[in-house]
């Protein structure tokens, strides 16, 4: 069975990259465009990493990710966090409320896959 993903931003053009990149490698994807969607989305789609980049409209990253630490029925859900903001501040802050690993855009497509895949065990 497929490792699911759901893949959070606003911005099309990285949805559709990492979109294909990621069902090209097999996963199973769903899309959120803002962070209630996002929400909403975790509990109907049911994934094992959320890509959650943090600048959005009706929630940011962060709040997402708060949300989702908070639910111990989540306990498991594995977060990477996508941003243009690349300040230690942002990354430290990222960390500290949960995301398991957060990379700066623009990101390497092939470095983000590989920690994809060994966050969830996938060779």
């Amino acid at each position: 069975m497929p490792k699911k993903i759901l893949i959070v931003d606003d911005e099309p053009n990285i949805v559709i990259s990492l979109e294909f990149l990621m069902k090209k490698e097999g996963f199973e994807i769903a899309i959120a465009n803002d962070g209630e969607d996002a929400l909403a989305k975790v509990d109907s789609f049911g994934p094992d990493l959320v890509l959650l980049d943090v600048m959005m409209p009706r929630k940011s990253g962060f709040e997402v990710c708060e949300a989702l630490r908070a639910d111990p029925a989540r306990a498991g859900l594995k977060i990477v966090m996508l941003t243009a903001k690349g300040r230690d501040t942002e990354v430290a802050k990222g960390l500290a409320i949960g995301a398991d690993a957060y990379m700066t855009k623009p990101f390497s497509t092939k470095e983000l896959l590989a920690m994809v895949k060994s966050m969830l065990g996938v060779a």
